[in-house]
């Protein structure tokens, strides 16, 4: 069974980076959301084994985002993409939970790389 992915970022273009990555190598991308408050929404309908999450957006951040869904779900795997120059922030969502974090623009070795080891 393929592994059910949630994207979220607030840009459509970051979003089919991903997606087409995830595609080729037989993720299946159950849901996109542009915002943190659509996430949480999306993930409580879909229950994706894993989710990206981008870290500034509109509405609600990621790293918000990244605690209430750690809240529903202990277990949930969230991997953040951010910019360069977001380290603090990636501290943060590291402390909030989450998995890994990759960097934008998405190399597809490293995407698949932080995707391989939080669902190992």
């Amino acid at each position: 069974m393929a592994t059910k992915v949630l994207i979220v970022d607030d840009a459509a273009f970051m979003r089919m980076m991903i997606k087409d990555i995830l595609t080729k190598n037989d993720f299946e991308v159950v849901a996109e959301a542009a915002d943190g408050q659509q996430a949480i929404e999306l993930y409580k309908e879909h229950s994706p084994d894993l989710v990206t999450m981008d870290i500034t957006m509109p509405e609600m951040d990621g790293i918000t985002s990244l605690k209430e869904i750690r809240n529903m779900d202990a277990d949930a795997k969230v991997i953040m993409c951010s910019a360069m120059g977001q380290q603090a922030m990636v501290i943060d969502a590291i402390q909030a939970g989450a998995k890994d974090f990759i960097v934008k623009p998405f190399q597809a070795e490293r995407v698949l790389e932080a995707i391989n080891k939080t669902l190992g």
